[in-house]
Formats: structure tokens, sequence, C-alpha cells
């Protein structure tokens, strides 16, 4: 890896600074709000805030993010899951002021860290972070999310539903055919014309709702709560005990996702534009959807997927993805239309998604040439795999350590501890 600046990937069709051209560009951020679409509204649904606002605060953040980290960094920040669960009982206990506190709290806990950072350096990211341990949490990354692909691809409101999983299969096979045998532009854009295969598929099997489509308005104004506007803030030690814990759980999540990228774009993003930008970016995004009433925000594996498949980099293209997610957040129809995608359908795009992600983990250790003869490796890469893709969490009240950010946890401290050599091997 390198940050020169005259560096370009040779194995980019479009790498990080370059600008396509109109038709093009906008087919590929297309592609990108669709891939990101599902789960960036399934998180103010899940927890009480409007979609809309989710899409507009997600779009806002990224153009954030990439004017922060000065387009060094192809991004895309949508709702973060991590804090479903404490907004919930927030929103329950104390209404959403609190919640709105709990995440600017957060956000703040990012711009924190990054001024430490900024201030003590980040050399210490290669000691802590080896490619015996960033391999597998990648690996994690990827299968961890296996799960939620095969859950939105087989099930019904809870049941087993053999039309959805057919759905979710025949848009699998669409993709992989496109990503395969087309050429061209169109070989740019599997994942755009496999969702939009997919929905005519579901269509003609009767699973796509257009009711909704057909009630809503061309322009509909998000409902928009703005802290010291449409209510009175008064401090929640409910929110800052809560929320504020999280963002070190979603830090570990968004500098696992700064190591995919930096292993898909050949650079190293620690170093430059270094994680006091890309936090500060990614804390600042999380108080914007705060301040309008939209949830925390994170980078997305789906998007990391898709430019690892079409190795289309560039974050003009991020860039006008997020500035689409602005413009449908004001058009009803247009983003009921997005929302009516059927879950299989994303579920049959994310096998592909996230498998390509847990390949590029597997990549590191060929890379690298890991010797899994050594005890060491093997012990290391085995309690990751298996933590992180078993799901298993570290919970304390409202605080939680998920998975991956367990699994990470654990891989640093064994990696830190462990000799180089098991006694049996000297």
């Amino acid at each position: 890896m390198t940050d020169k600046k005259e560096f370009r990937n040779p194995d980019a069709i479009l790498d990080i600074k370059d600008r396509p051209k109109l038709l093009p560009w906008i087919g590929l951020s297309l592609q990108h709000l669709f891939t990101m679409f599902g789960a960036t509204v399934l998180v103010p649904i899940l927890v009480g805030l409007d979609p809309s606002i989710a899409l507009f605060s997600s779009g806002v953040g990224t153009l954030l993010y990439i004017l922060i980290t000065k387009g060094t960094v192809p991004a895309y920040l949508g709702s973060s899951f991590a804090f479903i669960t404490a907004i919930q009982s927030l929103m329950g206990t104390s209404g959403y002021p609190a919640v709105a506190q709990g995440i600017i709290y957060s956000g703040i806990v990012y711009i924190i860290v990054a001024l430490i950072i900024a201030r003590s350096g980040s050399d210490w990211i290669d000691e802590v972070l080896p490619p015996i341990v960033v391999g597998p949490v990648i690996m994690v990354i990827g299968l961890g999310l296996a799960q939620n692909a095969a859950e939105n691809a087989m099930f019904n409101e809870g049941n087993y539903d053999a039309t959805f999983f057919l759905v979710a299969l025949v848009t699998l096979g669409i993709t992989i055919f496109f990503n395969m045998y087309l050429k061209g532009f169109l070989s740019l854009i599997p994942i755009l014309l496999g969702i939009v295969g997919g929905y005519l598929f579901a269509l003609a099997v009767g699973i796509v709702d257009l009711e909704p489509v057909r009630e809503a308005a061309w322009l509909q104004l998000p409902d928009f709560q703005v802290m010291f506007v449409d209510y009175d803030v008064q401090f929640s030690l409910a929110a800052l005990i809560s929320m504020a814990p999280i963002a070190f759980v979603t830090m570990t999540e968004h500098m696992g996702h700064l190591m995919v990228l930096s292993k898909i774009t050949k650079r190293d993003f620690f170093k430059a534009p270094g994680l006091k930008k890309t936090l500060l970016a990614d804390g600042l995004s999380t108080i914007i959807g705060g301040l309008v009433g939209g949830p925390p925000t994170t980078s997305y594996g789906e998007n990391i997927g898709v430019l690892a498949i079409t190795k289309v980099h560039s974050v003009f293209v991020l860039g006008g993805a997020a500035t689409f997610a602005i413009l449908f957040s004001f058009i009803g129809k247009i983003s009921s239309l997005i929302y009516s995608i059927p879950t299989p359908v994303i579920g049959g795009i994310s096998f592909l998604l996230f498998g390509v992600i847990a390949s590029s983990g597997l990549r590191i250790l060929i890379d690298n040439k890991i010797d899994f003869d050594k005890k060491r490796n093997l012990v290391i890469t085995a309690a990751i795999l298996v933590i992180g893709i078993g799901g298993a969490y570290l919970k304390i009240g409202t605080f939680e350590l998920t998975s991956m950010a367990l699994a990470t946890v654990v891989g640093i401290i064994l990696n830190l501890i462990l000799p180089v050599k098991a006694r049996s091997e000297e």
C-alpha cells in the first residue's frame, strides 16, 4: 500500500479520484443507493423514527465524510444497527428528545477519540491490528452478516416462505450472470441490474406491494425533529449512560470497514487521511442525525461489497449516491418505490456482497503468507471466527459489545499476549 498522490490502483476500473461520465455516474450512484436503502430505512422503522429523515441524514453525513476526508475514502454512511436496543429503550421511557441527546453524545465520543488520536498519533494500529487479526476480522464482518442475508431471503414476517427464497435465488443468479457475462458499462452495475431483475421477478410472483407508492405524494417534506426548534432540551443522564458507550463498539466496526476498504483500494486509510479524520467525519455525521431527527450513522458493509465486486472506487459515485438520497427523501413516490423492494431481493444481493467482503479477509491471510502450522496463528484466527460468526456478545446493562466488536477485542488481546511460539514448537 502507498499513500503517494500519484498512486493509482491498477486493478480499479475507476479509482478513487476518477470522475465518471454523466450517464454512467447516475447508474453507478443509483446502484449504491439501492444497495444501502433497505438497511438505512429499516433502523428508523424499528425504533419509531421517520425513514425519510434517515435517508436525508445519511446523504448529508456521507457528503460531509467525503468533504472532511478530502475525497480520499470511498465510503457510504447509513443508519447504525448497534444503537437499536438503546434507542428503543429510551424512546419508551424518555421520548425522542432523550434519544436525540444520546445520538449526539455518541458523536461527541467519536470527536473526542479523534482529537486524542490527532495528538498521540496512530502508529499503534500496526501493532494491535496485524494481518493475523485483520484478516479474520474482515472475514467476520462479511460472514457475521450472513445470517441477516439468509433471513431476508427466506422469511416472510418470521415464517419460512419458499416464494421468498425463490426470489432471492433468482436475484442472486441474475446478479452473478450480469457480473460474469456483461461487457462495457453494464458490467459495472451488476448489483443495480440484479436488484431491478429481482424486483421484476418479485412483481411477477406477487410479493410487491405497490399501494404505498400510489398513495405517496410526489413532494413530501420529511418530519424533521430539529433540536432547539421543535422541542425543548433537558439534560438526560440515561441518554448519556446508555448510548455514549456504544460509540466505542461502532468505532471498532468503523476500523474494521477501513481495513476492508484499504485492502480493496490498495491504500492505507489509517495513515492517510488517518483515523483522526475518518472518526471526526463519522462523529459529525452522527451528530447531524441527532440534530434533525435521524438515527446515528456508520459506514456500510453492503456498499463496500459493491466496491469490491465492480472495482469502481470513485468517491464521485458515492457522493452521487448521497445526493440522490437527499433528493429522494423529499420525493415521496420515489422513496416509496425503493422502499417497496422486497427483502428477498436484498437478501439475494447480500449473499454475494457479504461473501465478497469475507473473501477479502481470506485474501489478506493468503497475501501475507500466514502460517497456520503455528499454533499462535491458529488460535487467534479460530477465536475471532467462532466468536464473531457465532454471534457471541457481551452485555452489561444497556451496553452491548456486539459479536464483531467482541471478536476484534479478543483477537487484539490474544495477539498482544500470546508468545510467538508455543512451548511445544520451541
